[in-house]
């Protein structure tokens, strides 16, 4: 399996009036095409710092995420063209109906009109939003407007799609309708990194994870091979080993980036 997302060594810090912070330390992985990684923490983890960093939106202070070869810092506008981004903070246009925002994207990925129609025409069947494409999205539920999200993301048919926690807010019909079509996104050989809250669907859907507590990947691999690393069987008392401190970067240290 070829890598199309590969971050190596990516650390940010920020300075506080009274120390220093650091959000992201050395964090390192692979994702190849066809594959999920679920990158999973608490709270102030560092997930969202990573998924910026790997987005080109915040500058690393060391280290790198490279897209199909293109280095996020050096090339953010060649990254952009080839990721989806999915985030439960996302906004929609409330003033456009669902056609037009979905119409406005392709026109800014460099679409033809027509293109861009049938792929409206495509998502809109994919996803089930045919009854309420031509409604302006001020009068669209949560969960309605997530899907116009996912739809947005997906436009332009990229081959990575990232998902920062994609479900908050969304009740367990909706949730279910993301996490399946990240189910057909791999199936289709999308590249996809997933950051979320609902561990039981992560330990679902996920072919391997990272986990960070406090800036720091700590635990990394399959779920069989993190059972291995810990005795635990599933995400959930992981979780609760890694909040009480049983594991950091002292007792048992990230795996090798080719193993995460």
């Amino acid at each position: 399996m070829s890598n199309v997302i590969n971050v190596h060594e990516l650390t940010r810090r920020f300075e506080l009036p009274d120390r220093d912070v650091v959000a992201a330390d050395s964090i390192s992985f692979h994702v190849g095409a066809g594959e999920v990684f679920g990158l999973l923490g608490p709270n102030g983890a560092g997930k969202t710092t990573s998924m910026r960093m790997i987005l080109g939106l915040l500058k690393a202070n060391s280290g790198f995420a490279e897209i199909h070869g293109f280095r996020s810092d050096d090339q953010p506008e060649e990254v952009k063209r080839r990721v989806g981004f999915v985030s439960s903070s996302a906004g929609v246009y409330q003033w456009l109906t669902a056609h037009e925002m979905l119409s406005f994207f392709g026109d800014v990925y460099g679409m033809s009109p027509e293109d861009c129609e049938a792929r409206i025409e495509l998502l809109s069947e994919l996803l089930g939003f045919e009854k309420f494409l031509h409604r302006r999205c001020a009068g669209l539920s949560t969960g309605e407007k997530q899907r116009i999200n996912l739809a947005r993301a997906m436009i332009h048919d990229p081959s990575v799609m990232i998902f920062d926690e994609p479900t908050l807010g969304l009740d367990v019909v909706g949730s279910q309708v993301i996490f399946r079509h990240i189910d057909l996104l791999r199936d289709q050989g999308k590249a996809i990194i997933l950051c979320t809250h609902r561990l039981e669907q992560a330990q679902r859907v996920c072919d391997r994870f990272g986990l960070l507590h406090e800036g720091k990947l700590v635990l990394g691999g399959t779920l069989a091979e993190l059972q291995q690393q810990t005795g635990r069987q599933d995400l959930v008392e992981i979780f609760v080993d890694i909040i009480e401190g049983k594991y950091s970067s002292k007792e048992i240290s990230a795996p090798e980036e080719s193993s995460v």
